[in-house]
């Protein structure tokens, strides 16, 4: 794990104790089971497969306002106002970032852009506890981000059956082989492949392509970062990849769903 990763999970334990203290487990719990007894869960997974079937790219569109290397991408930034340009943009999911510490997020982001659209929406952010699971449901998450690089195989897999037992769609997160081959142990099909190296912060597209051969059918590759023009999405679409995660080249834009609609037009 890198030092970044390393420092960033020390903050997720310190704050996961300090929710603790303010909302017990048996409450966030008791809140996110009501949640999926009520039914109010968009179709994550179903909304990538929809767009491709459509014949268009698959694209979760992340609101995001900013991150530890490059500080405050937007200054503009009203979570339901992206959420509406996007889901005009043709965006078939949201990517919303919950991080306070690294990433300047909040639940209120997530809340006010699903309010805002009718797309599914994934908390983006460092899960290791089960009471982030619950805290996404109650939240209004439809889909929950595993990173393979934070976290033990045997907790990726009781995070991944708490999701599903609350009716939230996963997306598992790895970035070389071996994280990969953890990855597909899992029940979701949403396979995420992060072109940036968490160690280096390095990005490299051949990150994506150069996996594609271990991954069975079955399975839809998610490539994440990187994507940045024109030419990034064409060599994705002739290695067969359709789906993608992109945020810090929409943020900056001063119309986000447009510059969505342009770089990943047919």
């Amino acid at each position: 794990m890198s030092d970044i990763l390393t420092k960033i999970i020390a903050t997720k334990h310190e704050e996961i104790a300090a929710a603790m203290r303010a909302k017990p487990l048996a409450a966030i719990r008791t809140d996110a089971e009501a949640r999926a007894r009520a039914g109010d869960l968009r179709d994550f997974a179903g909304a990538i497969e929809a767009k491709i079937a459509a014949g268009h790219s698959a694209v979760i569109a992340e609101i995001k306002k900013a991150s530890p290397s490059k500080g405050i991408l937007r200054e503009n930034f009203v979570p339901a106002d992206i959420a509406r340009s996007y889901e005009a943009g043709g965006a078939a999911c949201l990517s919303v970032l919950t991080d306070r510490s690294y990433f300047q997020g909040a639940t209120e982001f997530l809340q006010q852009a699903r309010a805002a659209c009718g797309l599914p929406v994934i908390r983006k952010d460092f899960i290791v506890d089960a009471y982030q699971v619950y805290e996404a449901a109650a939240m209004g998450a439809d889909c929950v981000l595993l990173i393979v690089g934070a976290l033990e195989w045997n907790q990726m897999l009781a995070l991944e059956a708490l999701a599903v037992e609350l009716g939230l769609a996963v997306l598992v997160e790895s970035h070389d082989s071996a994280e990969l081959d953890a990855a597909l142990t899992l029940q979701t099909s949403l396979i995420g492949i992060n072109n940036r190296d968490l160690r280096s912060f390095n990005v490299s597209l051949s990150t994506t392509t150069d996996l594609l051969s271990r991954i069975p059918a079955g399975k839809r590759v998610i490539t994440e970062s990187g994507i940045l023009g024109r030419d990034d999405v064409q060599h994705m679409r002739a290695h067969g990849v359709h789906s993608y995660l992109v945020g810090e080249a929409f943020m900056r834009a001063p119309d986000p769903g447009r510059a969505l609609a342009e770089l990943f037009a047919d």
